[in-house]
């Protein structure tokens, strides 16, 4: 790994353990001095044919979450611009949705448009299918890239592509950049594929 390396990071805005894990990888980047390409993909989408739609409300949450953010994106243009819109954005609805427990989805839209100084009109864009080819294409993507059988969030870091890490509560300080390291060294490892165990513990946010 180069001393800049180049990280994406692909999030459904409605999963609480992607959430913790974009908080950590969004102090490590300002450690470290590095950016973040933050790309929405789709809950919704990854679930598409699955029997269990016990969570198929908060997937279609997240669904229309990731359309206004991809429009937003859209909307500040490409490269960095666009880029930056996209993980502030991701910031103030995450905010809202997670630590906030707060699921009234119009209302969050507007208070996160309005905290990144974005045009409201965006908030149109939840109900519309103007962004769902691009949510579409990260989310094949991203599964092409982490493999089969896994969901968000996925990180990129210089080509190499990992589910998680799924931790709780997010990492702080010096094991912030510490679980950073060793994530990043496993998973260029050629032939690594899995590392787990059992979860006993649910979202810490605090």
């Amino acid at each position: 790994m180069g001393n800049t390396p180049r990280v994406e990071f692909y999030f459904d805005p409605i999963c609480p353990w992607c959430w913790m894990t974009s908080r950590w990888a969004h102090e490590v980047s300002e450690a470290r001095g590095f950016a973040i390409t933050w790309k929405p993909i789709s809950l919704k989408i990854i679930n598409e044919g699955n029997a269990d739609t016990s969570h198929a409300e908060h997937h279609a949450a997240g669904h229309r979450f990731g359309r206004v953010v991809e429009a937003a994106r859209v909307a500040a243009g490409e490269g960095s611009d666009g880029d930056a819109v996209v993980g502030k954005l991701y910031t103030e609805i995450g905010t809202r949705v997670h630590p906030g427990d707060r699921m009234d989805v119009e209302a969050i839209l507007a208070e996160a448009l309005a905290a990144v100084g974005l045009d409201p009109a965006l908030a149109a864009a939840a109900d519309t299918d103007a962004s769902d080819a691009q949510l579409r294409a990260n989310t094949t993507h991203a599964l092409d890239i982490a493999g089969p059988d896994v969901g968000v969030p996925i990180i990129s870091i210089d080509g190499v592509a990992f589910f998680g890490p799924v931790v709780s509560p997010a990492p702080t300080g010096e094991m912030a950049l510490r679980l950073w390291d060793g994530i990043a060294a496993a998973a260029s490892v050629p032939g690594f594929y899995e590392l787990k165990r059992g979860r006993t513990v649910g979202p810490q946010f605090d």
